[in-house]
């Protein structure tokens, strides 16, 4: 049996391929996740997406394959590479900004499902990397602001946000000044300059209580979190497409695809068929009211007959 691969260990391995670390060739501790017939599921760092590998890895376990679950790996910096070098085997990815990152900005992703998931799959063609089909489910970026600060600049749109944003705070996650679809589309998409910027967590509580503490004024969170609504939230319009199709997509190694064939695919499309914003959204919705998110994932796959 091949050693395990901490979360720390595919981080530090990760962070290496992207700096091109020398390696002593002389290690007997595997370095990837490949030539065995374990299946590893990785996520990224924020709670929707570790539910998702746990309910695709668990959908797996349940038709018979070999799975491992490396969670919360980290951001997208991360995890991408380690899925480039074999270090994890498969991610629940979200089809735009997985377009937008891994072809450096040259293709710009549209809100077309069909024609984002064909640019994908151009994409990946020449890695060793393969897309299966995506889901009915979206979580895309969603600007929001509290109710008193729509009310006090009669804000219903983004653009509405144009002659206030230099009085303005933004906050996000600690990328988004960088990002395509975060504060530097923003920029690009609709001339916003805010008077600052407060980074904050991945669409957690830490930007749920900024909001409300007054602390920043607009921020960035996801479609498909319950608290938007529960919190009385306005998510204000994206009038200009700012935001591309954001289903949730299965990326995974080729040669995991090759090595276990239809079955394989049967089973994750059988996942991916089912997903759905709304669905999505209940299912965040209790994970953070403190419901173990295997509890979760393991209830919505036997409703569905999928475990």
């Amino acid at each position: 049996m091949p050693a395990r691969r901490s979360i720390a260990g595919i981080a530090v391995l990760a962070l290496c391929a992207v700096a091109s670390c020398g390696g002593d060739s002389g290690s007997s501790t595997p370095t990837t996740a490949l030539g065995d017939d374990t299946v590893t599921v990785a996520s990224f760092d924020f709670p929707e997406s570790v539910l998702l590998a746990e309910i695709y890895g668990h959908a797996l376990r349940a038709k018979g394959f070999d799975v491992e679950l490396e969670p919360s790996v980290g951001p997208r910096e991360l995890v991408q590479p380690a899925l480039d070098r074999g270090l994890v085997e498969f991610v629940p990815e979200y089809l735009g900004t997985a377009v937008d990152f891994l072809s450096l900005g040259a293709d710009r992703p549209t809100d077309d499902v069909g024609t984002t998931d064909a640019a994908l799959a151009q994409v990946l063609e020449e890695t060793p990397l393969t897309a299966l089909a995506p889901s009915p489910a979206q979580d895309a970026n969603a600007v929001v602001v509290t109710n008193d600060v729509a009310e006090r600049y009669g804000l219903t749109t983004i653009s509405d946000l144009i002659p206030h944003a230099g009085d303005l705070v933004f906050g996000g996650p600690p990328g988004c000044t960088e990002r395509p679809f975060c504060l530097a589309g923003l920029q690009r998409t609709y001339g916003l300059r805010f008077r600052g910027f407060m980074p904050l967590d991945v669409g957690g509580p830490l930007t749920h209580q900024a909001l409300e503490g007054g602390h920043v004024d607009v921020a960035l969170l996801f479609t498909t979190d319950p608290q938007v609504t529960a919190h009385g939230l306005v998510e204000l319009v994206d009038n200009k497409g700012l935001q591309p199709a954001e289903n949730v997509t299965p990326v995974v190694r080729r040669e995991v695809v090759e090595r276990w064939g239809q079955p394989f695919v049967d089973a994750v499309d059988a996942v991916s068929a089912r997903l759905t914003t709304t669905g999505l959204q209940v299912l965040n919705g209790r994970v953070a009211n403190g419901e173990p998110v295997r509890a979760v994932a393991a209830e919505w796959l036997a409703d569905r007959g999928l475990a």
